[in-house]
């Protein structure tokens, strides 16, 4: 089977839902020692294809930065809530869940990651930084398109490719652009790749064959 026909075959039997269901891969790895931080996978990855939702970003900056940011990002920050979000870290800790990425002016990136980044660092949300000036359109359009792909410490980790609503087309392409990131990464490529499953939110996962992703 080609991999469009295995995208097709996980949404087969699908029922009708009253959310739109994501589609993820999930990697299992071999003969990587991810107790060393070295080894282990930490891939911010543009989808071709897009996500298929809403992706959030936030972004801290200058007044400047603010004014070109605000009809692009979805969350706007300056300088001044630093200190109101570390005084009030179960507020912050609960925006943070609501929102994808962060994005944040050089200048602020010293003191967001001494009042924030206990809450940041730890979920994967450290700002991306950009100069003061920049026009920050285009890495917002980039992040909207992003996944991460975070193996952390276990051989077995998930990404997500996309929805059940895409075209099989657009998931297979997200789908090898994903695998030929990761498997750049890997010492011995495919020989660090033990099995690719393919599932939806509430699925049943499909096998897929490193032929198929490639």
């Amino acid at each position: 089977m080609t991999l469009e026909e295995k995208i097709k075959q996980s949404k087969e039997g699908e029922k009708k839902r009253n959310f739109k269901e994501s589609l993820e891969i999930s990697i299992n790895l071999r003969g990587v020692d991810l107790s060393n931080p070295k080894n282990r996978i930490n891939e911010e990855i543009v989808l071709p294809s897009g996500r298929g939702r809403e992706v959030k970003v936030a972004l801290f900056g200058s007044v400047d930065l603010k004014e070109k940011a605000k009809n692009v990002a979805d969350y706007v920050f300056g300088a001044e809530d630093l200190s109101k979000f570390a005084d009030d870290k179960k507020k912050f800790k609960s925006l943070v869940g609501d929102i994808d990425f962060f994005i944040a002016e050089t200048t602020l990136m010293t003191s967001i990651g001494k009042s924030l980044g206990q809450v940041l660092g730890p979920r994967g949300k450290v700002p991306r930084a950009i100069p003061p000036g920049q026009d920050p359109a285009s890495v917002v359009t980039s992040l909207k398109k992003t996944v991460r792909a975070r193996s952390r410490d276990r051989r077995t980790f998930h990404v997500p490719v996309g929805t059940v609503s895409m075209s099989d087309q657009e998931i297979a392409v997200n789908i090898r652009e994903v695998m030929k990131r990761i498997i750049g990464k890997l010492e011995k490529g495919t020989g660090n790749i033990d099995s690719i499953y393919l599932k939806s939110t509430m699925g049943k996962a499909v096998k897929l064959s490193e032929s198929e992703v490639q």
